[in-house]
């Protein structure tokens, strides 16, 4: 998993965040990023893609990496904003965020299969959350704090869409949540024309 950090490292670049975002693919709630600069040569057992962990694993893991990262943040934008400059655009935006409040300044990014808009040196990785720590350890703090968003807070907000359970993705139960109770403020507008042209409903 130190692949990509290795040779960095080797070439002088003492401080490599890796970065990640999660909930690009939800049809609520904000899209979550995460920048982690991890101790150069550090190997923790058991990081992966977020998605590849149980949620038990990524809790655990969470934790591990936050007492060993020198930095880490994390950053949100919301849904009317992904409806204003599209989801693409959101990502990039939560990643930078995440990059700029980190507390320490980066001198390399790893990022997982998309460029962020700082002057800085960075890879994009395809499935990087895979194939790198740094970008791995960004997965997982991005995952688990979008998913307590869900489960702790967003779900109280709006308790009829079942968004503790789903998380806010497409699944039969959220979409047919949508189409008993229509959009709450916080659902991406923008993600659900062909939901409601499929039932010929207008919101």
């Amino acid at each position: 998993m130190l692949e990509f950090e290795k040779p960095l490292w080797e070439q002088g670049y003492r401080f490599i965040a890796g970065i990640d975002e999660v909930g690009r693919g939800c049809l609520f709630g904000d899209v979550v990023a995460a920048a982690v600069i991890m101790p150069e040569g550090l190997v923790l057992e058991g990081i992966d893609d977020s998605k590849k962990l149980t949620e038990k694993k990524r809790e655990a893991l969470y934790w591990e990496i936050i007492e060993h990262a020198e930095a880490w943040s994390v950053a949100s934008v919301d849904a009317a904003t992904v409806d204003e400059i599209n989801i693409k655009q959101a990502a990039r935006l939560a990643m930078k965020q995440a990059v700029e409040t980190l507390g320490m300044q980066a001198d390399y990014l790893l990022v997982d299969a998309e460029k962020v808009d700082i002057e800085l040196p960075q890879q994009a990785i395809i499935k990087g959350d895979a194939r790198s720590q740094s970008i791995a350890a960004a997965s997982i703090l991005a995952k688990v704090t979008r998913d307590r968003l869900c489960s702790d807070e967003w779900d109280k907000l709006y308790p009829a869409y079942g968004i503790a359970i789903h998380k806010g993705y497409a699944t039969k139960h959220h979409r047919e949540k949508l189409l008993a109770f229509g959009p709450s403020p916080m659902h991406r507008r923008s993600f659900l024309g062909k939901l409601f042209a499929e039932q010929q409903v207008l919101f």
